[in-house]
């Protein structure tokens, strides 16, 4: 048999690994009772304007702009290969706000009206849209790994392997309902994302399982998970650090756009390295002993 570096016994800890997830999911569902969701422009509508600047320009120029008519929210992005573009989304404003907007712009920057590319205001139907896409995408995505894991293992590990993925999406909801960060569309595609890198981490612990349920034969179902756990756990930590490097310097040197894909892809990582190591697994165990537990009981008594 291999050896490894740790002896975590994570089997034997199973309550306090599913308490830590339970409280951080009770906080997130009262916050979002509380508070409700912060949900961004995209999907409550509002304001976009475009410009072609044309030079190199500083975005707190425009957002003072847009203090001066207390625009409530607002994301000001440099765009274009160039960044010499601008993007601003704005919360619904008056119609006689948004063209004395677009006038101030073009003062500051001596533009034209060929200067500027869009300006249309956008209602909350796109964000449903978006929501339920979401929705659909998470539901068909689970359904598609239930069956191509229970194929690839047993139906046991691909339910509990299904169940992890959803706890992390829960995760990542619960902790922007309690700290009432701003849900926007590079959100979502940062869901997806940690939907699939979270289903690999699995996939690597369950792999090594099937391979020592054929060796540990007379081993119980908490030992077999223990070793294999152990066995890869310097794997799935080099992985998850090596990865969050990158995310960490995308989130505090890149731009604004690249902050709202970095800060959940971060949050979803660490939950997803969690959950496969102390979510997943022992729910495996507990189906296992459910099942082998349900089968003695129906087991016929010898005379």
């Amino acid at each position: 048999m291999n050896q490894h570096r740790f002896h975590i016994d994570v089997i034997g800890k199973t309550k306090i690994w599913f308490a830590i997830s339970g409280i951080v999911i009770l906080i997130g569902v009262i916050a979002m009772f509380v508070n409700g969701f912060n949900w961004g422009i995209d999907f409550t509508g509002g304001t976009i304007m475009e410009f072609q600047i044309g030079k190199s320009f500083d975005t707190a120029d425009i957002i003072k702009i847009l203090n001066n008519y207390k625009v409530k929210d607002f994301q000001v992005q440099k765009i274009g290969t160039k960044g010499d573009t601008v993007s601003i989304k704005t919360s619904p404003i008056s119609n006689e706000t948004r063209l004395s907007i677009i006038k101030d712009i073009e003062s500051k920057y001596n533009l034209t009206e060929n200067d500027l590319i869009m300006s249309q205001q956008v209602g909350p139907s796109l964000g449903a849209e978006i929501k339920f896409g979401m929705i659909r995408a998470l539901l068909l995505a689970s359904a598609v790994m239930f069956i191509y894991l229970g194929f690839r293992f047993e139906f046991e590990m691909s339910g509990a392997a299904v169940i992890a993925l959803l706890h992390d999406v829960i995760i990542l909801i619960s902790i922007y309902a309690i700290f009432h960060i701003t849900v926007n569309a590079p959100f979502i595609a940062a869901v997806l994302t940690v939907f699939g890198y979270s289903v690999n981490a699995t996939v690597v612990i369950f792999d090594r399982i099937r391979d020592n349920l054929k060796i540990m034969r007379r081993s119980d179902y908490a030992k077999i998970a223990n070793v294999s756990v152990n066995q890869t756990l310097t794997r799935s930590i080099n992985t998850t650090l090596t990865t969050l490097i990158i995310l960490v310097l995308m989130y505090f040197l890149g731009p604004n756009a690249l902050k709202d894909f970095a800060l959940p892809l971060l949050i979803g990582i660490i939950s997803g390295t969690y959950s496969s190591i102390f979510i997943s697994t022992p729910l495996w165990v507990l189906i296992k002993n459910r099942e082998k537990r349900r089968k003695t009981s129906n087991k016929p008594i010898k005379a």
